[in-house]
């Protein structure tokens, strides 16, 4: 008789019950599940108050920022902290409203996790009352455990049926599957198992740590013919935190916490001047793209695509001309796709030109030629064109990097279970991206990532950190200060700068090989580095 475990949260007691001498009989990691489309990264559009707070306050003072009421009302919550719950609430009930409604062809659905079950009702309260006063066209739930006492209203008791207007526990996950039904809002309950593809955003109010962050966010992961992102807003936990919880099931999470919204503009207009495609065609594709329902027709699709395979006429030309020229050009369009993709999902543009490009070059992306050498693979640019008019605000833009995943190994009885890091020299850095991503970087290549090392390894906040920290640890430090770092001396070489902010797994590698000689040599300067 044979007995099997399945499990993406495998604990050490599995492995050794079911396991092979504590190893698993087949590893599916969540990296693979990604990359074949069985499951959706979670991680792409995470985003801590911290940041979204930078976001919104840098849009107030944006000419291009919409102007209208709701969007106003997200701009004023520069001023606030978010530190009841009226406030928190009207800020997920504004990117509710102004974001996640539209998304999955207009049925998404949202999940909000909060800290105790006295939490849930005052925040399914607020959340009613928010909606009520601005008539927007959202139905809420909440779900809860036993009888909640409010130490506010003395004597009065409130329970899940009660406040669901007597939805009994069970025909819960049924009855929210309705469309009318948008928000769930949950304490200690629906955070492992559920299984809802509508679910799009997340919004955390609650402490979160090890496989408990990883089953409460992989609440998102469930795919969807039209769904094409998610989005998770955390109050509470930080973005390395949340990282180092996925990192025992999947190594390399990116999760982007300071973006530049000025970038956007600077990246547009640098693709506008190419000559690849022109502005009438742009235009003339969104006008088919965007054309309502009643004024479609089944010629559109082949009309798009005619106006698509005039760009790629153009870049298959520049391409013969120069294919570094062509290949840097890519690199800016996906660049201008992660970042909008990205903080669409905050800012309310009213600039309709960048929705356009936008959509202009996700599906531009499907039709351009391969690159003659780098990855196997290009993930997002062999999906067909379909379900093309379904999604009309920003998709999903920074991926989890093709990487190394950690073996999903539990505690050791003896040493820390700590893994060592191979230091690479960083003269081989250049070599190395040449050789994985196709690239012809050069010495003089070289020396920017040389500038960079020099610049970490002066820095006191990274000198602290390698002195007082492991490398794993040490590395979570140096990719946060790595971004800045580049950024402020994008302007010394602005290619490699768009290729490293455009390429998740060009990411990862230099953050790993800059990292891991910076750590040495800060080490070496105090004595002997640490394990």
């Amino acid at each position: 008789m044979s007995f099997f475990a399945f499990t993406a949260t495998p604990k050490h007691k599995t492995l050794a019950i079911f396991g092979r001498n504590g190893e698993p009989f087949h590893r599916y990691t969540m990296r693979q599940a990604i990359e074949e489309g069985f499951i959706m990264d979670v991680l792409a559009n995470y985003v801590t108050y911290k940041t979204y707070f930078k976001l919104v306050k840098r849009a107030e003072e944006d000419p291009e920022v919409e102007r209208k009421q709701a969007a106003r009302a997200l701009a004023r919550f520069m001023k606030l902290h978010p530190h009841n719950v009226a406030q928190k609430t009207e800020i997920m009930v504004e990117h509710f409203q102004q974001h996640t409604r539209h998304k999955i062809g207009g049925h998404a659905k949202a999940m909000v996790v909060t800290g105790s079950r006295l939490e849930a009702v005052r925040y399914k309260q607020a959340f009613d009352t928010c909606i009520r006063e601005k008539k927007y066209p959202i139905r809420t739930l909440v779900a809860f455990s036993g009888t909640v006492e409010d130490d506010k209203v003395p004597g009065k008791t409130y329970t899940e049926v009660e406040m669901n207007e007597g939805i009994r526990e069970k025909e819960l996950p049924e009855i929210f599957a309705r469309p009318e039904y948008r928000v769930l809002l949950v304490a200690e309950k629906y955070q492992t198992g559920f299984d809802q593809p509508l679910l799009h955003t997340l919004y955390v109010d609650k402490r979160l740590a090890g496989t408990q962050a990883v089953q409460t966010l992989s609440r998102l992961n469930r795919t969807h013919p039209l769904k094409e992102d998610t989005f998770v807003l955390d109050f509470v936990n930080d973005a390395e935190e949340i990282q180092e919880a996925f990192r025992q099931y999947y190594e390399g999470s990116v999760m982007g916490e300071e973006v530049d919204p000025d970038r956007l503009y600077e990246v547009k207009a640098e693709l506008d001047a190419s000559g690849i495609y022109l502005q009438e065609e742009v235009d003339e594709f969104s006008r088919i793209f965007f054309a309502p329902r009643r004024k479609q027709s089944p010629s559109d699709h082949k009309a798009m695509n005619a106006i698509l395979d005039k760009a790629v006429a153009r870049f298959q030309q520049l391409r013969q001309e120069s294919e570094e020229e062509a290949e840097d050009w890519r690199g800016k369009a996906r660049a201008f796709r992660n970042l909008y993709g990205f903080l669409s999902q905050v800012i309310p543009y009213q600039d309709s030109d960048l929705e356009k490009l936008y959509t202009w070059l996700r599906h531009l992306a499907l039709k351009l030629p391969k690159r003659k050498s780098g990855p196997g693979y290009q993930f997002d640019e062999e999906v067909e064109l379909k379900y093309y008019r379904l999604q009309k605000i920003s998709e999903g833009s920074i991926s989890l990097n093709e990487g190394y995943a950690k073996p999903l190994d539990g505690p050791r009885e003896v040493g820390s279970g700590m893994v060592h890091e191979e230091s690479v020299p960083l003269s081989r850095l250049i070599d190395i991206i040449n050789e994985r991503f196709g690239a012809e970087l050069t010495e003089a290549d070289q020396l920017f990532f040389d500038q960079i090392a020099e610049a970490a390894a002066q820095d006191d906040a990274l000198r602290h950190a390698a002195l007082a920290n492991p490398l794993d640890k040490f590395q979570l430090v140096f990719q946060q200060a790595l971004e800045s770092l580049f950024i402020e001396r994008m302007e010394m070489n602005e290619e490699v700068f768009t290729e490293y902010m455009s390429n998740a797994e060009m990411q990862e590698l230099v953050a790993k090989m800059l990292g891991a000689q910076v750590y040495s040599r800060l080490s070496q300067a105090q004595g002997e580095p640490r394990p």
